[in-house]
């Protein structure tokens, strides 16, 4: 996974990944993405940054199930205007946590639940019942996908055990559906 330069060989394949032929016309473009980062003091990582900048900003088809959000959007069921939402601030996860079942080692469990939530990630989409996708910008898992639920979030990528998918956004988007075909190594 490479955060830091996008390859041809993976913006040709996001590109065949959505179906996407138009020149760059459904994509933000570079002055957008830079004034988002500038607004959130991030630095997206690659391959998204490029994606979002020549390629495509957002798509009625997934990934996710209900497709992939702009980069500023949310989902409709997210609860609020998301104006409390700290890309910038790091994502406060390095390992999976079902808050569900577990408090975790926090004092207050409920505001480390809305850092997760909030801090360090862009939404990229949601397969419907307030389970989300987050590339996560800022912090040790930068580059990252997490899938953060109601109940819980987990990291994505076969080094995490869930799959066999190469992590980040490229491996995401390549592993289509297969998001969990991996026995859990936990």
């Amino acid at each position: 996974m490479n955060i830091d330069q996008a390859t041809a060989e993976d913006l040709a394949a996001l590109r065949a990944a959505f179906g996407v032929d138009d020149g760059g016309e459904s994509a933000l473009g570079w002055e957008a993405v830079r004034a988002f980062e500038a607004e959130h003091g991030v630095a997206l990582p690659e391959p998204y940054r490029t994606f979002v900048a020549e390629v495509l900003d957002g798509s009625f088809q997934g990934p996710p199930e209900y497709g992939l959000l702009g980069l500023a959007e949310l989902p409709d069921d997210w609860g609020d205007d998301g104006s409390g939402r700290k890309p910038g601030e790091p994502f406060p996860l390095t390992a999976a946590w079902l808050w569900e079942e577990d408090e975790g080692p926090y004092e207050d469990p409920e505001a480390a639940i809305e850092r997760v939530l909030g801090h360090g990630s862009v939404v990229l989409g949601t397969d419907g019942c307030a389970m989300n996708w987050h590339l996560v910008v800022s912090g040790p898992q930068r580059g990252h996908i997490w899938h953060i639920t109601d109940v819980g979030a987990m990291p994505f990528g076969s080094e995490f055990g869930f799959t066999t998918a190469e992590p980040g956004f490229a491996g995401w988007v390549a592993a289509g559906k297969e998001w969990f075909d991996a026995p859990s190594a936990q």
